[in-house]
């Protein structure tokens, strides 16, 4: 079932638990991913990062719809990270059901103007938009984000909702894009948070999920936060794996053999934030 943004977590923030939004690079990421997400009956996001698509091709879009169009649970086809207008309008092109327009390294009245901008042109074709307010850090990922966080100013956030019109808002609350060096423990500002719901309707968006303390995550979910994004953990699980797998086999290149052991690994990491996210058997909601 395809769903778009808005719809998908107004079910979520009705029922307090978030939905998981997993960044996929490969057909065997989405394949594990909606394998798992149907076997736990949960709703699930599968986005895609223009740099990510820049690789994949537009025509990948078309398999991340067909399996979406004929699941049995609510999926949502979001693009992360969109910079421009033409990262939107080529996601709108390709079937997208959500879009994310990323000017938060702008000063405040260009992102303003930028959001308000790419929400008049989504909303006519009945595709959702998130907007980031404040700056996500950044753990050398490609998703970008800032050496310095800032954290979202709740005067500032209740004005930019208001005169965007968006469906959803990226806040910044400490988290960072990538994977936490060892000896860095992330720790949300969970009193921002719940100020920042007290004032304002919409969901929130956890961006830079992978590396937060399961128990954060959960709190966070008390005080409006509706997706989570997560990308490092698949992927570097995935890999790690592969790297195991060709160690361990040398000679093995077929793909249905080498591709059996990173499969399993994402599921495990799926399932696990299936869980956290209170998310599992939610698909019966809709």
């Amino acid at each position: 079932m395809l769903y778009t943004m808005r719809d998908l977590l107004k079910v979520a923030k009705e029922n307090q638990f978030a939905v998981p939004a997993f960044n996929i690079c490969s057909f065997d990421m989405l394949k594990s991913i909606m394998e798992e997400v149907e076997d736990q009956n949960a709703p699930v996001i599968i986005e895609i990062h223009p740099d990510e698509i820049a690789y994949l091709g537009d025509r990948f879009i078309a398999a991340v719809r067909e399996y979406a169009l004929y699941s049995k649970v609510p999926v949502v086809i979001h693009m992360d990270h969109g910079g421009n207008i033409d990262d939107v309008m080529r996601a709108i092109k390709n079937g997208y059901t959500s879009v994310m327009i990323d000017a938060s390294l702008s000063d405040y009245e260009e992102n303003v103007k930028i959001t308000r901008a790419v929400v008049e042109l989504a909303h006519k074709v009945n595709v959702s938009v998130e907007a980031e307010l404040g700056t996500i850090g950044n753990n050398g990922s490609y998703e970008g984000g800032s050496n310095k966080i800032i954290y979202t100013e709740p005067d500032q956030a209740v004005d930019f909702v208001k005169r965007t019109g968006i469906d959803t808002l990226a806040v910044a609350i400490g988290t960072a894009h990538g994977l936490y060096p060892k000896d860095v423990i992330p720790k949300l500002n969970i009193p921002l948070l719940k100020e920042l719901n007290e004032r304002i309707d919409i969901p929130f968006v956890l961006h830079g999920g992978s590396g937060n303390p399961d128990s954060e995550v959960i709190e966070s979910i008390k005080y409006g936060v509706g997706k989570v994004n997560l990308s490092s953990d698949l992927k570097s699980v995935f890999f790690h794996e592969v790297h195991q797998v060709l160690a361990d086999n040398p000679g093995m290149y077929e793909p249905n053999q080498v591709y059996i052991r990173p499969n399993e690994k994402v599921k495990e990491v799926v399932r696990h934030k299936l869980n956290i996210l209170n998310t599992v058997n939610k698909a019966d909601l809709y």
